[in-house]
């Protein structure tokens, strides 16, 4: 039997010491929040809602639009002094005690995703992709992945926009009936947010995010908080209002312009200025057409920078986001309308600096022209290939581009051209490549590039597909693989595979050649084909031909049939 050996007494000391740090850190951040209850709203339950009579209103319809079940409307009646029930005078001015007021769920509507975004409803509840409508109610946790974000609106019109690879939990997501007044309270576990918070309508009125280190509470402003981005410290940073930033261990209000950030287990330091907006440099920078690039100074202090895409008349509506260490960027795709850039300085503390912002636009007309050729994975035997699109309605002229690489950060060939045909001046060498084409109207706008289309370009010559040689009659007739419609080709026959003295070398506009029957023995023929613009492809492989000694004819039927095919 194995033995079971009981801790001991030192061991249970330092799990008892755990325990009730985990138990003080959980009180503490209880007792944050509490702290920001009533410094940012006043003991709520103590106080009053206020409300205007209206022409028709009575204390029982009133009643029981406001409050709560087993609150009578006799008991408004005396809170108010009303000594006509009857007749309320239009205008007057009704106190409605906050904890009499009826509380119901409100839950956040989704109005914006891009990328991966979970929710679950519990802790053991099974993960569902976020869509666009879903509504999202309280003890629920929301997960994005890389590149993803989502973008709530809560039931007083405040949105939040939750940023990538963030996890936050919403603890709290009522309204107190029809008054306007909206309690909204959440957990940012990890990751970003930003927050439009709209100016509440009530002494009941909170918006609340709580982070690992510290609690920020609002009642109407435009700020970010982080927990733990990149390894920083939790941090809040304020763009327009004021929010108080606390922690079981100090509370600091944060004004405009100003940030602070907490580590695990302390206080939240005092207001910090935030870095400067990065100047956006005009020889760097192109927004459109896409892919757009992006350039500005450098700011001092910064360790990196934080680029983001949103809806211009949206901005929380998240686009694009990206953090570089360098001071420029470039966003290949976007979608269609219009944007707003903002680029901000990230401080070695942790926090975001101000933005710069350039409204744009994104065009998606003139659409893309529709490709031909070469097919998306083709491979072609010709170094240089033609490109061929269709005309896009609207379209004055087509901007192509090829390259190496999907993203076509080097361009091989960037050029606009006049019609739907391209061939390069220079042989492209075998390997894959990629190519796209966009459109730009007479008023030279313009449109979207279309899908990136990958080809390779192979430097195996292409085998015409010769079929067997057909003899009758004294003639020989040589078929091959017929090729796309306007080409031509031409043959050579040798009786050498050096092909450098030729029997036979002809043009031809269909995919066979008819000529008196040479000696017999070993032939070769090679066949080149010719495309509609003059643009001869290189020769396919050598085939032989083995004509047997019963067609042969003698030197003298040969010698005629050279001075024939020669005319």
């Amino acid at each position: 039997m194995p033995s079971i050996t009981a801790p001991s007494p030192l061991d249970a000391t330092h799990a008892g010491r755990r325990a009730a740090a985990a138990l003080r850190r959980r009180l503490g951040r209880c007792l944050a929040v509490s702290a920001l209850l009533l410094a940012g709203c006043g003991l709520a339950q103590a106080q009053d809602w206020s409300y205007r009579v209206r022409p028709g209103d009575t204390l029982w319809d009133l009643g029981a639009k406001h409050l709560k079940a087993g609150i009578n409307w006799r008991r408004l009646q005396e809170h108010n002094r009303i000594a006509n029930p009857y007749h309320l005078p239009p205008g007057t001015r009704m106190a409605f005690p906050i904890g009499w007021l009826r509380i119901e769920p409100a839950k956040a509507k989704v109005v914006a995703v891009r990328g991966a975004v979970n929710v679950l409803a519990s802790d053991n509840a099974p993960a569902r992709l976020v869509s666009e409508g879903m509504r999202i109610g309280i003890g629920s946790r929301l997960e994005t992945g890389p590149g993803a974000s989502a973008t709530l609106e809560f039931a007083d019109g405040s949105r939040l926009m939750v940023q990538d690879n963030s996890r936050i939990v919403f603890d709290e997501l009522s309204s107190y009936g029809s008054t306007g007044m909206v309690d909204t309270r959440m957990r940012l576990q990890r990751g970003r947010t930003s927050n439009r918070v709209i100016p509440a309508k009530g002494p009941a009125s909170r918006y609340i995010i709580e982070t690992p280190s510290a609690t920020s509470s609002v009642r109407g402003t435009h700020f970010r908080v982080s927990a733990g981005d990149h390894g920083a410290a939790d941090a809040t940073e304020v763009l327009e209002g004021k929010v108080q930033v606390g922690s079981q261990r100090s509370q600091v209000l944060v004004l405009p312009g100003f940030g602070t950030v907490a580590a695990a287990g302390a206080a939240p330091t005092a207001a910090i200025a935030l870095l400067p907006a990065p100047s956006l440099l005009d020889h760097g920078t192109r927004l459109e057409p896409l892919p757009a690039s992006v350039a500005w100074t450098p700011v001092p202090g910064a360790i990196g920078y934080r680029v983001e895409v949103v809806r211009d008349d949206a901005p929380e509506v998240l686009l694009y986001e990206s953090r570089v260490d360098t001071p420029q960027v470039r966003i290949d795709d976007l979608p269609a309308g219009r944007q707003r850039l903002l680029v901000r300085a990230i401080a070695a503390n942790g926090l975001s600096g101000r933005d710069s912002e350039r409204v744009f636009t994104v065009n998606d007309q003139p659409l893309p022209p529709l490709t031909i050729s070469p097919l998306d994975g083709q491979t072609v035997s010709v170094p240089r290939p033609r490109f061929e699109w269709a005309h896009a309605a609207d379209a004055e002229r087509t901007r192509l581009q090829l390259a190496r690489d999907d993203r076509f950060e080097q361009p091989l060939v960037d050029a606009e051209l006049k019609g739907q045909r391209y061939r390069p001046d220079d042989a492209l060498p075998p390997g894959n490549y990629f190519w796209r084409v966009a459109s730009r109207d007479a008023a030279g706008r313009s449109g979207r590039f279309g899908n990136a289309l990958p080809f390779t370009v192979s430097d195996a010559p292409v085998d015409p597909g010769l079929e067997s040689p057909q003899a009758a009659k004294g003639l020989l007739t040589l078929r091959w693989q017929k090729g796309e419609p306007g080409q031509r080709y031409r043959v050579q026959i040798a009786r050498k595979p050096d092909f450098a003295k030729l029997l036979l070398e002809q043009e031809v506009d269909v995919p066979q050649v008819e000529l008196k029957r040479p000696g017999g023995g070993t032939w070769y023929v090679r066949v080149q084909t010719i495309e509609d613009d003059g643009y001869a492809a290189p020769y396919g492989p050598a085939q032989q031909i083995r004509l047997p000694c019963r067609v042969c004819y003698g030197a003298g039927a040969a010698g005629a049939a050279l001075l024939l095919l020669a005319l």
